[in-house]
């Protein structure tokens, strides 16, 4: 069953949906602003921050995939997203974290990689 916490992680409202740069969760901007990512809040500290939703979230994202048992899904793992909680998350997010953000993650020792898989036809 669903539990209380993890009813955060899924989005309130088909409006205003964003997805994190960094892990690709989705949810409002609302959700964001108030709870931060279920993933990457203690790198990202979104919650309560209006500049950092908006910087470290993207409103321009492709797909939906809902991760229900991480462990085990095979999409889980395609799209990098098997060691996170259960929610939602975007297939690919545009745009990418501030330059501040990613110099905290280096040297914290995380890897980023870009949430960005749409192809340019270019």
């Amino acid at each position: 069953s669903v539990g209380a916490q993890e009813m955060e992680n899924i989005p309130k409202d088909l409006r205003q949906l964003r997805a994190c740069k960094l892990c690709s969760m989705i949810k409002s901007y609302d959700q964001f602003l108030h709870n931060g990512c279920s993933n990457c809040e203690q790198h990202l500290r979104l919650k309560n921050d209006r500049e950092a939703v908006q910087s470290c979230t993207s409103s321009n994202f492709d797909g939906m995939v809902c991760l229900m048992s991480p462990a085990e899904s095979w999409v889980g793992r395609w799209q990098r997203i098997d060691g996170f909680v259960r929610g939602a998350y975007a297939v690919s997010v545009s745009g990418e974290l501030p330059q501040d953000v990613l110099d905290i993650l280096q040297n914290k020792g995380i890897t980023y990689r870009s949430r960005n898989t749409a192809h340019s036809s270019s």
